[in-house]
């Protein structure tokens, strides 16, 4: 298939830092152009120096390491070809609309080189999928069972269906392999709910809110905040206002049971030693 393009379309993947459009920055920005004259694509490709930490997250998703992209060039440095490469073509990508072009009009401004949307027309490839291919429950009856799904957002019948829904998913993936980012492959959809809930729960987490998660070592520590990364239970033993702090404002009883359980955890480990 060819495009129907009345100007040049650039389609463009970024990894960063984090996922923070403005805070964040590029550790490698990919282009590949398609000209309005059905002519070959072309490519650009290339690693960049953040001049910041990459986030155990990021480095989690991309692979991308500080040592990785050390010698290699700030964004500001590449930021004029970058343009030239672009010109005025259209932009497309996947989730791009929310990431990957703000995201690059954050870098080629701070570098002197803002890039001017006013003419450009923007495809996000993800918006197609999610709307043509919708999430509701209804949709995943219709999928899952081959069934009209009556009487939507009746708790009962939601209910009802949603149990049709995992039966018609056990059916339908049995024996089904899946690869994971880290290109681990499983067979993780079998009628075992253990096995169930590893799959469709992030355990990097320790509650469902996302405000605590496990380090490499499984210690909970924060992920927010002014001491994010940093143990829970050793920072707030020392820190009673901030833990004072956290239990009297809108956290989830979730996180304030963790956080206390934490505590003193901390205090019998301390007991323990003297």
């Amino acid at each position: 298939m060819h495009f129907n393009l009345t100007k040049d379309l650039c389609f463009l993947d970024i990894e960063a830092t984090g996922l923070h459009v403005i805070h964040d920055r590029i550790v490698q920005l990919a282009l590949i152009k398609y000209p309005k004259d059905g002519s070959d694509p072309t490519e650009y490709v290339a690693l960049v120096n953040p001049g910041r930490p990459i986030s155990e997250e990021a480095f989690n998703v991309h692979g991308i390491s500080e040592q990785m992209v050390k010698d290699k060039p700030y964004f500001k440095d590449i930021a004029e070809e970058v343009l030239s490469f672009i010109g005025d073509a259209d932009l497309s990508g996947y989730n791009s609309n929310r990431f990957d072009i703000p995201m690059l009009m954050e870098e080629l401004d701070r570098a002197g080189f803002p890039l001017d949307m006013s003419s450009r027309k923007t495809i996000d490839v993800m918006r197609i999928f999610t709307k043509m291919e919708p999430r509701t429950l209804s949709a995943a009856v219709k999928f899952y069972t081959g069934e009209e799904m009556e009487n939507a957002h009746d708790a009962l019948e939601d209910v009802r269906a949603t149990v049709d829904v995992l039966k018609g998913q056990l059916s339908r993936y049995e024996a089904t392999k899946y690869e994971d980012e880290d290109g681990n492959i499983s067979i993780p959809i079998k009628n075992d709910m253990s096995a169930l809930h590893d799959f469709t729960t992030d355990l990097r987490f320790a509650d469902v809110t996302q405000k605590l998660k496990y380090d490499v070592n499984g210690i909970v520590v924060f992920n927010f905040g002014k001491y994010n990364g940093q143990p829970v239970g050793e920072l707030l033993y020392k820190d009673r206002q901030y833990l004072g702090w956290m239990l009297n404002k809108d956290f989830s009883y979730q996180v304030k049971d963790i956080i206390q359980k934490e505590v003193k955890a901390y205090a019998d480990k301390l007991t323990r030693e003297n």
